[in-house]
């Protein structure tokens, strides 16, 4: 190929949900084309009016942004290019490249029938009859393809690949009702649109070969290929919903951040030496096409969850309380002004257990419940005996503590301990009871500064008074 600059694309049909095999698609284009400093297109591929819809484009639109891959252009529709694609072949019949088959249903299907028994492709004897001779009847138009050497695929993934050319039919270009094909439609939009990298999975390889050939028919310049390896679940068999989430929209509502997503997806069939974790300058800095192994990667959750945990580590707490406090409120648990700076207090004392959102909203449950708390049965239990009393005591140091900080509230803890001859163990599951009332919560000096100083006395004072 010319050393044009790199322009990649992503083409997803909005027929449904955004697949993580598309998303990976997607990412491995907009990789290449930062790493070249190219181009990142989007064409929506919406030729089949019947099963695209509205709601369909707006989720491919929505699962972009949300891992952060904006193309560099606005959309290009593909249904609105009907007409381009009809010129093509006009050029293409102009040229000899293409003809009319007016071949009937039932001759078609005779011609099978003995293209079978010979073991060759469907050819039609209009391939070689005079348009002089043409019937008063619906046609369609198929691509001349040449029936003897053969049509190489170099692909950046695969290698070269050579398709014996007698095993390639005349594809047909345009249907009987002047409709362009798939194979037809993506060779010229992608012609159009300056494409120089066709980076898409390996589904597609087969076209990949009649794609050349029109591409060839009109006289211009065959793309790079790189055709992706597919993606598995983690038994080896092809990912499907017994593998769990597939669409990247169900990724997002299982808590997983977009950049964890990035980060994971990037290494599903490339990576950079034993580099797990990596930012996206530095995946933009390693990321070559060429790189890609050409055998199918396996959905790995666990470290899905590694990375995942890690980034909710580094995030920042607004960020995290704004998702957080999202979560909470589509559980139907409001999060006005004031809570919201609870949470944003309570959210670096608990992500760090955190491999999900998800998991880090039930982590900041106990700091949005309302006082008095509703006690589990095992309440009973823990707030007996030399407990109660020992709690009021350990109530009055806290009273009079002038550090509220984690650090100095361990340590008052553990003097408190010390002071009572006892271990922690005897009264700590109780003073967890009394802040979180059975939800789960962090350790017990976390709990006390997430809560805050008033807002811990009190609920202390609740669970004694029940035990009095």
């Amino acid at each position: 190929m010319s050393d044009r600059p790199v322009v990649t694309r992503i083409a997803p049909s909005p027929t449904g949900s955004m697949h993580i095999g598309t998303a990976r698609t997607a990412l491995f284009n907009w990789l290449y084309a930062r790493h070249t400093g190219g181009r990142f297109l989007l064409r929506i591929e919406d030729t089949d009016r019947e099963r695209s819809t509205e709601a369909a484009v707006q989720v491919i639109f929505e699962g972009l942004a949300w891992l952060g891959l904006e193309p560099d252009a606005p959309p290009v529709f593909q249904a609105a290019r009907a007409e381009r694609h009809r010129e093509a072949v006009d050029m293409l019949l102009a040229r000899g490249e293409a003809y009319r088959d007016y071949m009937t249903p039932e001759e078609l299907e005779a011609e099978r029938e003995t293209a079978r028994a010979e073991g060759r492709v469907v050819r039609s004897p209009w391939r070689d009859l005079s348009p002089n001779d043409a019937p008063d009847r619906p046609f369609v138009v198929r691509l001349k393809s040449p029936q003897t050497g053969e049509t190489l695929v170099a692909d950046q993934v695969k290698g070269d690949i050579r398709f014996q050319n007698k095993d390639l039919d005349d594809l047909i270009l345009l249907r009987t009702d002047g409709s362009p094909t798939y194979n037809l439609a993506v060779v010229v939009d992608d012609h159009d649109m300056g494409i120089t990298h066709v980076i898409r999975g390996d589904d597609h390889l087969n076209n990949a070969a009649r794609q050349t050939l029109i591409y060839q028919a009109l006289g211009w310049e065959v793309p790079i290929w790189a055709h992706l390896p597919l993606i598995h679940g983690p038994d080896g068999a092809k990912l499907s919903k017994r593998h769990g989430a597939q669409a990247v929209s169900e990724f997002d509502a299982m808590g997983y951040l977009p950049e964890a997503m990035r980060n994971y997806l990037a290494r599903l069939g490339w990576g950079h030496g034993d580099d797990e974790i990596f930012s996206d300058d530095q995946a933009i800095s390693w990321f070559d096409i060429a790189d890609v192994v050409s055998a199918p990667s396996r959905l790995d959750w666990a470290k899905l969850n590694h990375l995942n945990n890690h980034y909710i580590r580094q995030a920042a707490p607004e960020r995290l309380t704004s998702l957080v406090a999202a979560i909470h409120e589509s559980r139907g648990r409001a999060t006005p002004a004031a809570q919201l700076a609870v949470l944003e207090r309570t959210i670096p004392l608990v992500r760090d257990g955190a491999k999900t959102m998800l998991e880090l909203a039930d982590a900041t449950v106990f700091v949005l419940d309302q006082r008095p708390l509703q006690m589990p049965e095992k309440a009973a239990s823990l707030l007996s005996g030399e407990t109660p009393p020992r709690l009021a005591r350990l109530k009055a140091r806290l009273v009079e503590a002038a550090d509220w900080s984690v650090p100095a509230l361990e340590g008052l803890i553990r003097g408190f301990a010390e002071s009572e001859g006892v271990g922690i163990g005897k009264f700590g599951p109780a003073l967890r009871m009394c802040l979180a009332g059975g939800a789960p919560a962090p350790d017990l000096a976390g709990a006390l500064v997430a809560l805050g100083r008033e807002e811990s006395l009190a609920r202390l004072d609740d669970a004694l008074s029940r035990a009095a």
